[in-house]
């Protein structure tokens, strides 16, 4: 039985929006990013310098404990992005900005390298691509407050390297879907199309 399937993508591509629907369809249970209780988010986005370390700590525990508890249930789970996305996107980019310092850096990564040793990846990967434009609409229609100060080039570079990052996955089965031109929260017949997608992949998978 697949155990563990996880919704990857930039900020805005549709992720907990999927996961809702996906999990309505096939009866699985959710497990969403904690973004409503984490006690950093607010603050990273007005000073992020300060609080990516702290912001990045906090979703590495956060991730890590909901892969050990989904494992040992009987259900499958939907995750709302995994902990690679972390460690291979958020992480190393807030470095590169110049906005997390080598020395926390390095003290994250080798968290998530000792982490990663005691979890299996998905059982199936499911990567929402998104171009800038609809990432950014996205964030507007939600509206959410701590988010209003975030620049296109923190997108744009997060958008990059993601894209490197699906290019070189190999911890497991793929699907890759483009929402530039799809609405699958509003028009039925799209997400339909995304779940023939994903029919056909996990039908693949026994």
């Amino acid at each position: 039985m697949i155990k563990h399937v996880a919704v990857a993508g930039n900020i805005g591509a549709g992720k907990t929006s999927l996961s809702e629907r996906l999990s309505q369809h096939y009866g699985w249970e959710v497990e969403y990013e904690d973004t409503s209780t984490n006690p950093y988010l607010s603050d990273f986005y007005n000073d992020m310098n300060r609080w990516s370390f702290n912001l990045q700590v906090y979703f590495l525990n956060s991730r890590y404990r909901q892969v050990l508890e989904l494992r040992k249930g009987d259900k499958t789970v939907i995750q709302d992005r995994t902990i690679y996305e972390d460690a291979h996107i958020f992480a190393p980019n807030l470095h590169e900005m110049g906005l997390m310092s080598k020395r926390d850096f390095d003290n994250y990564f080798s968290l998530f390298e000792l982490m990663s040793q005691h979890i299996e990846a998905p059982d199936l990967v499911i990567y929402l691509q998104a171009s800038i434009p609809t990432l950014v609409s996205h964030i507007q229609t939600r509206g959410r407050d701590y988010e209003g100060s975030m620049s296109l080039d923190y997108l744009k570079k997060l958008n990059e390297r993601y894209e490197a990052w699906i290019d070189g996955y190999k911890e497991g089965n793929l699907v890759i879907i483009n929402v530039d031109n799809i609405d699958f929260i509003t028009n039925p017949e799209d997400l339909g199309k995304v779940i023939e997608r994903i029919d056909r992949e996990v039908h693949g998978l026994f």
